[in-house]
């Protein structure tokens, strides 16, 4: 008799637990870092802005990216202010995600093609589309000499 009570009790408390966990999961949310409806699903994996000006680059348009990249490239036409460029993280909507810049690796007091180099960090941004921007570091800060370039991005 003993024994019958005790695998019943067993077996009550292992279909609670059952219950409790069916409940738990079926109310679960999924992270809030995942791709929001205000956000346009896909992206046109075509470089924007003055594409012109950007001789090469790392990181080809629609790949997807995470965690921390070093990349590198190489612009024309006058970007750079005492070595730096801006590197940005965007978006769907072109909304700044993080800031951060790049570093001539060779002659910038040019308009013709420098060399750059930066470390872009996607930790914790939100998943789904984006883009890198390439800013002119615009030393006179008038908006008539601001420059970009933009790179569509997958972050996973």
């Amino acid at each position: 008799m003993k024994k019958s009570k005790i695998v019943t009790i067993i077996i009550l408390i292992v279909v609670l637990l059952f219950v409790r966990l069916f409940i738990y999961f079926r109310h679960y949310k999924m992270p809030t870092n995942q791709i929001t409806t205000n956000q346009p699903k896909e992206l046109n994996p075509e470089v924007l802005g003055n594409k012109d000006d950007l001789v090469s680059f790392s990181v080809a348009p629609g790949t997807f990216v995470s965690g921390n990249m070093a990349i590198n490239g190489t612009l024309k036409n006058g970007y750079f202010f005492e070595g730096n460029v801006l590197v940005n993280v965007l978006d769907a909507n072109k909304n700044l995600l993080k800031a951060s810049h790049g570093t001539a690796t060779t002659d910038w007091m040019t308009s013709g093609p420098v060399s750059f180099k930066s470390d872009i960090d996607f930790t914790g941004l939100l998943v789904g589309p984006a883009y890198i921007e390439i800013h002119n570091d615009n030393a006179s800060g008038l908006p008539a000499n601001d420059k970009s370039i933009l790179i569509p991005v997958i972050i996973q």
